[in-house]
């Protein structure tokens, strides 16, 4: 069963909802994108992920298995991209993050293999 927070996460995620997703985070959150570049605060994050939204027609999670040890949290995942050529890849994921004591995220990283949404 996975938790609540996880699912609002992958909900704003999954909704193209780059603002509701950057709301999870604390203003010194860091976002690590499969190989790319850290984004450090809200503005950069919701930047990021909006680029990102621009070259996919839609996405969605499922969640595999999950993990939280106090303040860590893992995601086992496979991810669903409908490309902006018609095509459908799924693609497996696993999403790390670790919450403040104000359980805002301040440390997300997504480790997963991009090419295949873009072939």
């Amino acid at each position: 069963m996975t938790n609540e927070f996880v699912s609002q996460v992958f909900e704003a995620v999954d909704s193209g909802d780059a603002a509701t997703f950057v709301g999870f985070f604390s203003e010194q959150g860091r976002m690590v994108f499969a190989n790319g570049e850290p984004m450090i605060g809200p503005a950069q994050i919701e930047a990021g992920v909006q680029a990102f939204f621009g070259t996919i027609k839609a996405l969605r999670h499922t969640v595999v298995r999950e993990w939280s040890q106090g303040s860590d949290t893992i995601v086992e995942l496979t991810v669903e991209y409908d490309r902006l050529d018609g095509g459908t890849v799924t693609i497996p994921a696993v999403t790390i993050w670790h919450v403040d004591t104000d359980r805002r995220i301040d440390d997300y990283r997504v480790y997963f293999d991009v090419a295949p949404i873009y072939r």
